[in-house]
């Protein structure tokens, strides 16, 4: 981490909240992210991004940023551009990374290309969606740029009509062939894949599930059979260097266990995974001996510009 100032404890300025859907997630990950860093040692400062920020950044002149930001502007490449604008040093992907994890297509194209597993997706109108079954049942409706299962619809056997989509989303979304199974996903922390956490719900894995205690029950780490795990974790990492990401970075999969390793599908990479009491990554640092501030710690000393 380079460019520290004279102050005997490092200025480490936690960006949170900010214009997106997932507003409330990131405020709660910036509050956790901030006791855990005063913890670990570190002088902070919480910033709620807004239309001001890079006055109140030059303002604050912290040593580094931490991006606890989720969701549109914040991880998709936006803030990264102005911090490298600003010349500071920022933790996590940069501004290329990020924006392509974000863009769920792209990534797509940027794992089939490194031999990762994915399934059938496409980009289609609401008009499109609405009109007739655009891939066959059952398949998945989702915003092409949101996280946090924001505006997720499944469409499954039986339906007789394609879904009606709320108006909040938008006039473009994917459309993906729905991937059965068992839910996974496993953490990269640089060059290294941790362990595999299995997350169980009654249902769908949807926003109330990931960020409402008791939403889900987790099991970390999964109990796998070894190929299965061990693809997990490779699957992880190259997903992580396929798409240009930088410190820690969660990929999530489906399993179905009846296909063995030909049944392990890819669905998607967070660059800016959930750092809330209930998020996975913390928890599977936790599980390989890495407590939250030790975790912290090591996110802001892996941060730099030119990401």
């Amino acid at each position: 981490m380079a460019g520290m100032s004279s102050r005997t404890a490092p200025l480490v300025a936690v960006l949170m909240g900010g214009p997106s859907a997932e507003r409330e997630v990131s405020l709660s990950s910036g509050r956790e992210c901030a006791k855990a860093l005063q913890a670990a040692g570190y002088d902070t400062v919480e910033i709620d991004a807004g239309v001001d920020l890079a006055a109140r950044l030059q303002e604050a002149a912290p040593d580094v940023v931490f991006n606890a930001l989720h969701g549109r502007f914040g991880e998709d490449g936006c803030v990264q551009g102005l911090l490298e604008w600003l010349r500071l040093p920022y933790t996590h992907s940069g501004v290329l990374a990020s924006a392509l994890a974000m863009d769920k297509i792209r990534a797509k194209e940027a794992y089939k290309a490194a031999g990762l597993p994915v399934m059938e997706s496409r980009l289609a109108t609401k008009a499109e969606v609405a009109a007739a079954h655009v891939l066959p049942v059952p398949y998945v409706v989702k915003p092409n740029n949101e996280g946090s299962s924001v505006g997720v619809y499944l469409v499954m056997e039986g339906a007789n009509a394609p879904p009606v989509l709320d108006d909040a989303m938008p006039e473009v979304v994917m459309v993906e062939t729905y991937a059965p199974g068992r839910e996974l996903t496993c953490t990269v922390l640089g060059d290294r894949a941790l362990c595999v956490t299995e997350i169980i719900t009654t249902g769908w894995y949807d926003y109330a599930a990931k960020y409402t205690a008791g939403g889900s029950r987790h099991i970390c780490p999964a109990e796998l059979p070894d190929d299965i795990r061990e693809a997990c974790r490779d699957y992880a990492l190259r997903a992580h260097k396929a798409l240009g990401c930088k410190g820690v970075s969660r990929t999530d999969f489906r399993w179905d266990e009846t296909r063995g390793r030909d049944g392990l599908i890819l669905l998607e990479t967070n660059t800016q995974p959930g750092m809330t009491p209930t998020s996975l990554v913390p928890e599977q640092a936790a599980a390989e001996g890495m407590d939250f501030p030790a975790l912290c710690r090591w996110i802001v000393e892996d941060a730099s510009c030119d990401r």
